[in-house]
Order: C-alpha cells, then sequence, then structure tokens
C-alpha cells in the first residue's frame, strides 16, 4: 500500500509518532497510522533455497534518507539504517527458514523492516523482535501480520543499556550490525546477556568495520565462533559476500 506523497518534515513525523500510541494500534489502525507518517512502498523479496524458499511483501518508508533526523545524529550519531533492506538479512532469512523453531524462542537484535523475523516466525520461532527504533517496531509488526498473519513481541532496546528482565532465547539473530567500533565489544556483550546456556547465536555480516574485533572479543565474553559460511550476494551494482557466523557459549 502506497500513501499519497507527504510533505511532513522528521520533526512532524516525530511530533506524529510522539502523540499517538503506536503500541495500541492492531491491523488496519496500525496500517493507516503508519501511512500517515510515512510515505511507503512495498518490495517483494524471494529468500531461501526450496523446497524452504519464500515470498515475503515488505511495506517500508520510500526512502530512508527523509528520515534522517539532525537531533538524533546529534545525540549518539543515530541514521535510520533501519529502513533499508540489507543483502545480509535477505542471507540470514534463507538460513532461518532451513531451521526448525518448534518450541524455541528467538531474539533478534536490530529488527529493521522485519525480514528475519518473518523468517523466524515462519520457521516456527517464538519471536521477540528487538530494535532502537520505534518506528522499525511497528512497521515489523505490520509486515509480520500481513505476511505470517500474527505479529511477534516487540520491545525497544538499546544496546548500551541491555534491559534486565529481557531473559534469555535458545536463538539471537543479528543482520548487518556490525557497522561502527564501538558495536564490537556492545553486540558481543549483548550476545551473551541473551544468550541461553545452550544457545546458537547467528550473525550475518558483509565484512563491516567492526567484524575483526567482534570476533576477537568473542572470548572476552564467553563466547565461540563454531562455524562460518560465505554466501555471494549480487544485485545490480551490489556485490557482497555475506558470511553468516555460527556462534555459541564457551
Amino acid at each position: 500500500m502506497s500513501s499519497p506523497e507527504s510533505t511532513e518534515s522528521t520533526s512532524d513525523r516525530s511530533s506524529i509518532s510522539a502523540r499517538a500510541d503506536l503500541f495500541t494500534l492492531r491491523g488496519d489502525a496500525l496500517d493507516e497510522a503508519l501511512g500517515r507518517i510515512f510515505t511507503l512502498s512495498k518490495e517483494t523479496v524471494r529468500v531461501g533455497d526450496e523446497p524452504n524458499a519464500r515470498e515475503f511483501t515488505i511495506t517500508k518508508p520510500s526512502n530512508a534518507d527523509h528520515l534522517i533526523s539532525e537531533a538524533d545524529y546529534v545525540m549518539d550519531e543515530r541514521l535510520p539504517y533501519w529502513a533499508d533492506l540489507w543483502p545480509s538479512s535477505r542471507v540470514l532469512a534463507g538460513a532461518l527458514l532451513r531451521m526448525s523453531g518448534s518450541g524455541k524462542r528467538l531474539l533478534e537484535m536490530g529488527c529493521g523492516l522485519g525480514l528475519d523475523t518473518m523468517a523466524a516466525m515462519s520457521a516456527g520461532f517464538d519471536v521477540t523482535a528487538t530494535d532502537y527504533y520505534e518506528e522499525a517496531l511497528h512497521v515489523t509488526r505490520m509486515n509480520a501480520r500481513r505476511n505470517v498473519g500474527h505479529e511477534p513481541t516487540v520491545r525497544m532496546v538499546n544496546w548500551r543499556h541491555w534491559p534486565e528482565d529481557l531473559g534469555t532465547f535458545d536463538v539471537v539473530i543479528a543482520a548487518d550490525v556490525l557497522y561502527e567500533k564501538e558495536y564490537a565489544a556492545l553486540v558481543g556483550q549483548c550476545l551473551a546477556r541473551a544468550l541461553a546456556p545452550h544457545g546458537d547465536a547467528w550473525v550475518a555480516d558483509p565484512g563491516r568495520l567492526a567484524q575483526p574485533a567482534f570476533l576477537e572479543l568473542l572470548p572476552s565474553h564467553g563466547l565461540k565462533l563454531c562455524g562460518e559460511t560465505r554466501t555471494p550476494y549480487e544485485n545490480g551494482a551490489v556485490k557482497q559476500q555475506v558470511q553468516l557466523l555460527h556462534i555459541r557459549h564457551a
């Protein structure tokens, strides 16, 4: 569903989000509210290999650049990376569709548009989707309902202030989250806290800046790299080798 071209500024969108408690909205009411906040477009994504391949139709803001907030950037250099569909997310989604999630709890760190959350839900996991941006949680809720038929549990999470009550999960996933130097330590710390003693973490990464330090620091968090696979991704000018890192407690 595409809405008419919006003339609202970023501050206008922020004030709309602040006035409306979107967490209370469900179904069409949520869709309509998001359509007033963003100019939306659709993209159909096919992920995975047969016999587990699946198509998801992603509704997303038409232009992520329009979501940049100077106030957010000044506060902590926050940029709206959540509103793009990254190759690492596509590769991780394909891997999740090959898994059996029955009876297992899964946490996504940085759900973005919800592709990996939806793949995990399709594989049978009980999913908790988290993100630093409230808008990402609501777009993920909308996409999951439209594609999978129900919403995941969602929660705003700041990696610098990990919630004490979040608990542990059988599986923890993250896609393309190692793009800042400080995330080498932060992501490892959060994985160690969120992962159940015998759980599995999967981090998809195209070779970002913080990846070498992230791997080097794993033992200091009581974690170890158990394996890695590389998947080539090519779409027009975008050419990447996405590494899927399998991590467990040491």
